[in-house]
This record gives structure tokens, C-alpha cells and sequence, in this order.
């Protein structure tokens, strides 16, 4: 059973988080889901702009589906801080579990990467989408109560700590080790 991180150790984190490389940082895990709670971690993955990535529920999603029953390009991908999941989750073995499919050492801030910023991320390149990304309950329920009001409080929210969503505008290959940088 997982221990769950205290509020006091959340906010002492802190300083490492907002130390992440503003313009060009490291892809540290890429995670496909094939479906619902099942996570898949590649050696490499490839994004593609109608498919998000491949291989992935994305485009399967019926929650993540518009009333047409389109999924929203806006929420293709999520991005996810690195150092961020590190806190939460300590063993890098449980970073899946957040549910995201890049995991990146770079600043996410919404200050230093507005909706609208270009990432190259490995041979794709992806743009920051306006919709937020927000903790739910099972992130509740694998990271703690603490953990959701870190990542989902005003400042948590300006911060981007629970991460971000992007759609791919270039496909590409990504890889853990890649290049993410900021165009």
C-alpha cells in the first residue's frame, strides 16, 4: 500500500518543482493507456495529430468525447511534471498512475508556457491547449487527499502541478531521454 505525502512535504517540495528548466528540458517516461486504468510504459511512443498517441484510449474515450462524439483534439496529450510526480508518487514505479502520457522535467507554469506554446517534444511537436487539466478522484484515491488540493488549489492550479493538455500539431517519435523544448 502506497504512503501518502503530507501537505508540509508538498509545500517543501516546492522549491525543486519551480527550479525545472524554463526553455529545454528531458522526456523522463512516456506512458501509453490502452484502456481504462491499464498504463503501458514504452521505450518509445509516437504522436500523431489525429490519433494523439498511438496506441492510446484517447481516441476511443467516450468520456473525453464533445456532444458530436468527437474527442476533444484540445486533450490529446497530457504533460506532466517530472518533478511533480516524483513528490506525489516517490516510487518512480507508481508515476503511471497519474494517468498521463509524458512525464517531463520543464517548468509547466502557466506563465512559462501559456495555451498556445509550441513544445518540440523528441520528433513531434505539440501546443499547450487552453482546457485545464485537473486532478479527479482516482488521482484522489492513488496520491491522497493532501495531493489533490496541492495540484488543484489556485496557486497549484497557476503552477500547473497537476499538469497539462496539448494536442499534437507534428507527429513525431518520443522517447524517455528526448529533448522537450520550448519554441
Amino acid at each position: 500500500m502506497a504512503t501518502y505525502v503530507d501537505a508540509s512535504a508538498l509545500e517543501a517540495g516546492l522549491e525543486t518543482i519551480l527550479a525545472a528548466p524554463k526553455t529545454e528540458g528531458v522526456v523522463d517516461l512516456v506512458v501509453r493507456r490502452p484502456q481504462t486504468d491499464a498504463r503501458e510504459v514504452l521505450d518509445e511512443g509516437f504522436l500523431d495529430p489525429v490519433e494523439g498517441l498511438r496506441g492510446d484510449r484517447w481516441l476511443s474515450d467516450a468520456s473525453r468525447a464533445a456532444a458530436d462524439g468527437v474527442p476533444d483534439p484540445a486533450t490529446q496529450v497530457t504533460v506532466m511534471s517530472s518533478r511533480v510526480i516524483d513528490l506525489l508518487a516517490g516510487d518512480r514505479e507508481r508515476w503511471p498512475l497519474a494517468g498521463d502520457q509524458l512525464y517531463v522535467d520543464l517548468d509547466l507554469t502557466l506563465e512559462n508556457v501559456p495555451p498556445g506554446t509550441r513544445l518540440r517534444v523528441g520528433d513531434a511537436v505539440i501546443e499547450v491547449s487552453t482546457e485545464p487539466h485537473t486532478g479527479c478522484s482516482k488521482f484522489t484515491a492513488r496520491f491522497g487527499s493532501a495531493a489533490i488540493r496541492f495540484v488543484n488549489s489556485p496557486s497549484g492550479r497557476a503552477m500547473r502541478l497537476r499538469g497539462l493538455n496539448a494536442r499534437v500539431v507534428e507527429a513525431g517519435v518520443v522517447r524517455p531521454g528526448d529533448a522537450i523544448v520550448k519554441l
